[in-house]
């Protein structure tokens, strides 16, 4: 048959010649358009292209390649998206109306959603089935963090999308991209989303959550830890593989999870880098392996090549010092089609650029290995290095230098030692996958293949031309025609079919058009009208990427690739149009130098035949091997077959070797017993120490270092700091300089600034591990006045503020005056921009939650008329103040917390003070205090806390000295109007009040309070009792005494009156450092307390140690004495010390506190002052701090070698009772249904008491909410302007009308409420039952609907700004402390009207000179006494101050690390308190 078609060819040919005759030029067809073009895209293996109009939306399609186009009517769009996985089926995108189509655009039908979709990812499609698709529409950021609506269709839209989930970050399918789960049939419903937290809304608490049933119901995945992992901030399908990135909270760095089935989730592992949030970039990647790009550092667009093993969990470095850019875009391609071929370019020298800001110079370099080695790129003939650019430098749409034409490579650039700029380069052509180069034509150029590289077009880039460029001889010199176009035009794209068979191609340019203005144009060239014959097997060869001495084909990863490709001289053309050319493979023998790479936690040394694998410090012993006297062990020769290669038969590469055991790291020896372990310190004490926590969620399943440190950072009076990364048991010095504070990161754990007495900074943004500590040079000295030195930013952690000094070297001189610099790159060289001079405090005020603020806002207190100490304004500015706006005159204090923005200005009789609040840093409204409640401005708040919605405020009744106390009152959820809650609360001196709420349950706290109120007041000693209540602080009670004490005693009372005999405990007002508490935020029901059982509390000489484990109802004496506790493993182990005496032993219980076993962890006895350990009470490990003599101690106590803790506990959340654990529900006695409170029934993970196993990484304790219950009185408030009656009614306010509710909108409010007597508690889930507050519903005032709309619509954020914080000045104003360069203790305290001098530095209390507060201390003043009130110290409860420096933001900074509280409606948001975020 053959022969025929051979026969009856030429014949045609003759009688047809005037169809045929071979013409010198391909066709050229124009087609002009009103608009700027975009989204041009081809159908793959097809003719047919689809185009937009910028401006106008419009729709063009063409059936014959772009040379003819017809409007799609009705049409018009933001975008087109191809389904990357059916070349037949595409969508156009508009605001709320888009059109799909499953021909090619021949047909279209139209689908609607009710917002526009998300610019980032609208839609998600089936790899497998082209009817189901995910639509995203865009996130509702008015409320942050952004979060959206996902819908589903099934049928491709023929019917509506239905609603899939609300309040997702992102979704995808399991099947969203071609090879995962390629040949299986399971799960193809499977959908992943990344959905907010089961309780709250915040980043940290975001889940992964999977659903074969479109989310009818869900599951949430553990990851390899065994657990699930909270956090999650983002996944990614890559080729065979899904990853997703979980982010702790306080720190940018992730954990990146990685699946091949969605079932069975492996941490990656880096080795000893870190990955941190928006610095890494997955790269295309290989069928049997990921490629990721991490960032060296946050401020150097400068990365490291990983590639992963095959199943993504273990990565090995490739090439350092690779090219990216801000947008992430990385320098790497890998050649189309020919497997193992990458070009990149790096940095090469990245060790100016990195530390002195010198512009990069580039260097390209190819590899045909997958990256292991790389060479120069050789031009032929010459001995010139050839540098090209690429990713992060565009210039045409596709992919940069390949194509499917096989072995076919251009790109432009120069020869040279670097690469220059782009407009400078010339046009380089490589016909051997990149192996050598040619000049194919002078200056820039786009270019694109055609005919699978038989045909290579281009065209001029830096300019006007008029010719397009091609050449049929693989773009050899002087094998270049050009085809002249009529007319001068600049090219904007060049495009083809993806698949480069294609004779046809597609030029966009734009042309002058005659009186000005721009044409735009779509030429259509048309190279099949050449009339070239099509190639005939003599036309071909056999080619492979490249070739030994001998001429024969080259292994390359495991195999040769061989391609039939056209000779590059043959007169034919393929002319084979969507026929993809694919490679046949022969298999090579494996070799030992080219098939292999270094294994995981191997080092690479030496290049080619002399390379070597070295053990890296992590190397892992396997299971058994060095015990005991063994020399030696058998383990990895260091070496792996790289991922992906297929070469057959094994090297001596592929055995184990024997290795010497002393050279492996071995496992500190398992001890099965508790070790401790002292080390001494010179210095009269320990001035401050910080925790630098790592994430606690995926400790426990790696064996990796960095996953599994516990970093301490102290300070001593000797101006030496030092460091341990094994919670002490090893020390080492941090800085050989001397030292005067250390500052950790406020919101980023892994970052910790150390400050000398010069503008020296020395600091690490990796807890100091390795070589992490480096320096940087502050713009001026650290202030002298005491103020608080550095500022940091929740978001960009590298953003810093600093407040220096100038003209302060001498002292006393007159000139001496702060100073405001800003960087946002961590205080680098040459990146500090000055501020403001003479000012007070300076800080950032954008926060996570709620508050739409520009992240660069930032709010100063500066002093009026250059001159320090005169009446301050606050200025606020978003460009660094280059312009700025006054917002008020005579300020006394701003804070932050966490939605709220406080300001207290002094009013105008210079006496009181008035409170101003906003919710964008823009709009203030004046807080109005509850009708008729007449404070006399004498008197001193402190506000306690705020963690269930409402604000716990302590008003000051009697002031005097050693005979304050005063009421606690609590305010309705938006802080407008205050209810009593206890009298006679007992306060101190300095303003810190006996008041403790516990840690990781809601609504219970302590309060004690001062029984004699009246012989009080008339100057008799205080007699104070304690107080508990169970439903917020809605009832209190006293605490129940146990019937015997420690020793099996009855008391000497009746216990059975708990009125005249009841437990008391002591408070905050005697500790001695504020970061004890009772409770912890991980030991769910556990307290401890130091008291005794009596009419009234007694001395702490006398008192005894109590516990109780069901949240205060039952207390027992555990050991006579006063001793300090700290909580282990989530409340696994209690350990407890005698505080303040000499002591060589602890006690410690593994059961709850039953049993009390004694470890002596000391030859003699020394003073013990504190016992500590992490924040999040997750460890096995503690630290007692002390002093021996005239030295301090430290002493490391380790109860991890214990085999009660050999196991890991089994929590299984699907069926929470089976395993080691079981669900606890907590008890509120005085409510009427005991187990209900704030409208539901809570439960609680807790570890059964005889389970012997760890608890291991953090577990999110609270399981869920059990039933929610029927509303009751209990569930509403009184709202504003009403009261509560001693019967629990609200009634109006004698004295007041209420006036026509609409009144409120002439007065400039944008929305009025219905009059209501009560309002629901924000808390409170109950459903039906009484339904109190069915009244008052709010409207929006005349022309506000759409503003109203926008606030109630989006998250509802409710909130009534004429009426938010009565007295909430709370983080405003507050206590400083601060510590003069001597290091003596002072304290600088604001207040209103208390008798005494502000700095009273000798007082007796002073022990250890620390501001606490049972909240946020925010005693009102009149006159800022702030006469140089700190240094003032981060806030962020990570260890602290125990020694004299440090001040806390709020309860939950001592509960250690923030959000420790019981769930959190961020919307409403709490204005003080767990979430305040001010450093007072």
């Amino acid at each position: 048959m053959r022969y025929n078609t051979g026969l009856l060819l030429p014949a045609l040919l003759a009688l047809a010649p005037s169809i045929a005759a071979k013409k010198d030029a391909p066709l050229v067809e124009t087609t002009p358009f009103k608009n700027e073009l975009v989204n041009i895209l081809y159908f793959d293996d097809s003719k047919v292209a689809l185009l937009q109009e910028l401006e106008s939306g419009r729709i063009w399609r063409s059936e014959d390649a772009g040379k003819g186009w017809k409007q799609e009517k009705e049409m018009n769009g933001n975008g087109i998206l191809k389904n990357p996985y059916d070349n037949k089926v595409a969508t156009v995108l508009g605001e709320t109306k888009h059109w799909i189509t499953y021909d090619q655009g021949e047909t279209w039908s139209s689908f609607k959603t009710e917002l526009p979709p998300s610019p980032e990812a609208p839609l998600s499609w089936h790899a497998t089935d082209n009817k189901k698709i995910l639509v995203n529409e865009i996130d509702n950021c008015f409320t942050a963090p952004c979060l959206g609506r996902t819908y589903y269709t099934t049928d491709g839209f023929k019917s509506e999308p239905k609603l899939l989930i609300e309040d997702r970050r992102m979704c995808q399918w399991a099947k969203g991209s071609e090879r995962f789960l390629m040949d299986s049939d399971k799960h193809d419903d499977r959908i992943l989303c990344i959905t907010r937290g089961k309780y709250s809304d915040r980043t940290k608490d975001f889940r992964l959550l999977t659903s074969d049933n479109y989310f009818k119901d869900s599951d949430e995945p553990v990851m390899s830890s065994g657990r699930t992992v909270q956090g999650m901030a983002n996944m990614a399908a890559v080729k065979g593989y899904i990853v997703a990135a979980a982010k702790a909270d306080h720190s940018s760095e992730l954990t990146l999870y990685v699946t091949t089935d969605t079932d069975t989730w492996h941490h990656a592992e880096f080795g000893d880098h870190k990955v941190e949030q928006d610095a890494y970039t997955i790269l295309e990647s290989t069928n049997y392996s990921i490629q990721v790009d991490v960032m060296t550092s946050k401020y150097t667009a400068m990365g490291t090549l990983y590639t992963s093993n095959s199943n993504g969990t273990y990565f090995t470095k490739n090439v350092e010092h690779m090219n990216r850019n801000e947008r992430g875009f990385v320098d790497f391609e890998k050649i189309a089609n020919i497997q193992g071929v990458v070009m990149v370019n790096v940095v090469e020298n990245w060790e100016d650029y990195e530390k002195k800001g010198s512009p990069k110079k580039l260097k390209s370099k190819i590899s045909f290995d997958d990256g292991r080695t790389f060479e120069k790129l050789e031009v032929k003939g010459k001995d010139k290095e050839l540098h090209l650019h690429s990713v992060t430098n565009l210039h045409n749409s596709g992919r940069v230098f390949s194509s499917l034409a096989p072995g076919m490579v251009m790109g432009v650039g120069n020869t040279g030692d670097q690469l220059g700029k782009y407009t400078d380069g010339d046009l380089y052509v490589s016909d051997d996958a990149g192996l050598t180069w040619e000049l194919a034509l002078e200056e820039a150029h786009k270019y694109e293949f055609g005919d699978q590289g038989s045909i290579l077009v281009a065209v001029y880039d830096k300019g006007d031309t008029d010719k397009v460029m091609y050449s049929l001889k693989h773009g050899r010199k002087n094998t270049w025609k050009e085809i002249d176009i009529g007319y001068k035009f600049r090219a904007r794209e060049l495009t083809t079919l993806p698949d480069s068979t294609s004779q046809k191609f597609m030029l966009y340019v734009s042309k002058k058009k005659d009186g000005g203005g721009r044409e735009h144009v779509i030429i259509h060239l048309d190279f099949s009208e050449l009339h070239e014959r099509k190639c005939g097997d003599k036309d071909f060869e056999e080619w492979s990427v490249r070739k030994e001495d001998d001429g024969k084909p080259s292994c390359i990863m495991g195999h040769k690739q061989l391609f039939k490709r056209r000779k590059w001289d043959a007169d034919c053309f393929v002319s084979e149009p969507f026929k993809d050319p694919t490679p046949h493979f022969e298999p090579c023998e494996c070799d030992a130098v080219r098939d292999y790479e270094c294994d995981v936690n191997f080092t690479p040394s030496g290049e080619g035949k002399d390379k070597k694998c070295e053990p890296s410090d992590q190397v892992r012993l396997p299971k058994g091997a060095c015990d005991g006297d063994a020399k030696t062990y058998r383990g990895s020769s260091g070496w792996r077959k790289i991922p992906g290669n297929q070469c057959k038969g094994e090297t001596e590469r592929d055995k184990e070797v024997e290795r010497p055991c002393d050279g492996a790291e071995r496992p500190p020896p398992k001890s099965d017993k508790i070790t401790s372990e002292i080390t001494k310190f010179k210095g009269s004490n320990f001035m401050e120490h910080y925790y630098l926590e790592r994430d606690t969620q995926n400790s426990d399943d790696s064996d990796n270092a960095r996953d599994r440190d516990e970093t301490i950072v102290l300070l001593t009076s000797e101006r030496e700091a030092y460091i341990t990364h094994d919670h002490g048991k090893k020390w080492k010095k941090a800085v050989e300089d001397e030292i005067v504070r250390i500052y950790p990161h406020t919101y980023e754990n892994n970052y910790v600034y150390f400050l000398t007495a010069s503008k020296k900074v020395y600091y690490s943004e990796d807890r100091g591990l390795k070589d992490s500590i480096h320096s940087f040079e502050a713009p001026v000295m650290p202030n002298t006045q005491m103020l608080q030195i550095l500022q940091f930013h929740p978001k960009q952690k590298g953003w810093l503020i600093w407040l220096g000094g100038e003209h302060c070297e001498k002292l006393g001189d007159k000139d001496c005056h702060t100073v405001s610099y800003v960087s946002q790159k961590n205080g680098v060289s040459g990146s500090w921009e000055a501020m403001l001079p003479y000012v007070k405090k300076c800080a950032f005020v954008w926060r996570e939650a709620g508050r739409d603020v520009k992240e660069e806002q930032v709010f100063c207190e500066q002093y009026t008329k250059e001159e320090m100490g005169a009446p301050v304004e606050l200025i606020s500015s978003d460009d660094w103040f280059k312009k700025k706006d006054i917002k008020f005159k005579s300020v006394v204090e701003f804070a932050t917390m966490s939605e709220f923005i406080v300001i207290a200005t002094k009013g105008k009789d210079g006496k009181s003070l008035e409170l101003s609040a906003s919710l964008d840093a823009n709009t203030f409204a004046e807080a109005k205090f509850p009708p008729k409640f007449n404070v006399d401005h004498q008197t001193a708040y402190t506000v306690l806390d705020s963690s269930t919605h409402a604000i716990f405020l302590h008003v000051t009744v009697n002031p005097r000295p050693d005979q304050e106390y005063g009421s606690i009152i609590k305010s309705n959820s938006n802080g407008t109007s205050y209810v009593m809650s206890l009298n006679g609360v007992n306060r101190n001196t300095e303003g810190y009040v006996d008041f403790e709420k516990m840690q990781g349950l809601e609504g219970v706290a302590l309060a004690n309070i001062v029984a004699n109120i009246n012989e009080v007041n008339n100057g008799a000693k205080k007699r104070r009792q304690t107080r508990i209540t169970h439903n917020d602080g809605a009832e209190w009670a006293p605490l129940e005494a146990p019937e015997k004490d420690s020793d099996g005693k009855s008391y000497s009372c009746d216990v059975s009156n708990p009125e005249k005999c009841g437990l008391h405990i002591h408070g905050y007002t005697e500790r001695s450092d504020p970061r004890e508490t009772y409770s912890s935020p991980t030991a769910v029901g556990l307290m401890l307390g130091v008291g005794n059982v009596g009419l009234e509390l007694g001395t702490l000489g006398e008192a005894s140690t109590f516990m109780t484990t069901d949240a205060g109802i039952t207390w027992k004496e555990i050991k006579k004495g006063a001793y300090a506790w700290e909580f282990g493993d989530q409340g696994s182990v209690i350990v407890i010390v005698r505080r303040g005496e000499d002591t060589d032993h602890l006690y410690y219980s593994l059961d709850s506190g039953d049993k009390w076993n004694l470890y002596k962890f000391a030859e003699h006895a020394f003073r013990v002052d504190a016992i500590t350990t992490v924040p999040s009470d997750t460890s096995l490990n503690f630290l007692l701090w002390g002093k021996d003599g005239k030295e301090l101690v430290a002493v490391n106590v380790d109860f991890s070698g214990l085999e009660e803790f050999s196991k890991k506990c089994n929590l299984d959340e699907k069926n929470p009772g089976s395993g080691d654990y079981d669900l606890w529900t907590p008890q509120h006695p005085m409510q009427d249904d005991q187990q209900c409170l704030f409208g539901h029934v809570a439960e609680y993970h807790r570890k059964k008491r005889d389970a012997k196993c760890r608890n291991g990484e953090r577990i999110d304790h609270m399981h869920d909410i059990q039933r929610n219950c029927t509303c009751t009185r209990r569930d509403f408030e009184c709202a504003y302007n009403y009261e509560r009656q001693p019967g629990g009614e609200c009634i109006l306010i004698p004295g007041l009308t209420l006036e026509d509710p609409k009144a409120v909108c002439s007065k400039g409010a944008t929305e009025y409420w219905d009059n209501s007597a009560y309002r629901k508690i924000p808390l409170s889930t109950c459903e039906g039952g009484q339904e109190f507050d069915h009244a008052g519903t709010p409207h929006p005032c005349p022309g506000f609907e759409e503003e109203f709309e926008k606030k109630h619509g989006i998250g509802g954020f409710a909130l009534f700004l004429a009426i938010v914080l009565p007295f909430a000045a709370a983080g405003g104003i507050g206590y400083y402390v601060w510590r003069n360069w001597s290091g003596m203790g002072k304290f600088g305290t604001i207040r209103l009207g208390d008798s005494g001098s502000g700095f009273d530095s000798d007082a007796p209390w002073i022990k250890y000179p620390v501001a606490a507060v049972s909240g946020l201390v925010a005693v009102i003043a009149a006159i800022p006494m702030l006469v140089g009130s700190l240094w003032r110290m981060v806030s962020g409860g990570r260890g602290g101050g125990g020694y004299g420096s440090r001040t806390y933001t709020s309860r939950s900074s001592f509960a250690r690390g923030r959000g420790d509280y019981a769930v959190v409606d961020p919307d409403e948001g709490e204005l003080l308190g767990d979430e305040s975020d001010e450093e007072v």
